[in-house]
């Protein structure tokens, strides 16, 4: 294989307290930091991670990229998200749509896909 996915970036504002935030959603660990660029990931030498880059603009539109989850149990992890700093949003979801739509803090679209089934 020539290529491999090492990361996603995402703009932020802050990012320090969004990789935080993100850490605290997945699980992952700070792997790279200095005063424009926050990178986490699962450990140090797991990828695919996200690295979160400062930038002053402000987010205006609906994200063209987002991350889908799949939670064990929807309902307890969007309790979870929520008070980690989530907030659920609708952006034109049916309300029979098997996920939920969500932002992190600094307003990034995500979905928590329905729960896992063996």
């Amino acid at each position: 294989m020539v290529l491999s996915w090492f990361g996603t970036m995402i703009d932020s504002r802050d990012p320090d307290h969004l990789a935080q935030f993100w850490c605290d959603a997945l699980g992952y660990v700070i792997v790279y930091r200095n005063d424009k660029m926050v990178a986490i990931a699962p450990d140090s030498d797991t990828h695919p991670g996200l690295a979160f880059v400062r930038t002053n603009a402000a987010k205006t539109t609906k994200n063209r990229v987002h991350l889908d989850l799949r939670p064990d149990n929807q309902d307890d992890e969007v309790d979870r998200l929520v008070k980690l700093g989530a907030t659920p949003i609708d952006i034109g979801q049916r309300a029979d749509t098997s996920w939920i739509v969500m932002a992190d803090p600094e307003g990034n679209e995500f979905c928590i896909l329905a729960a896992r089934h063996d």
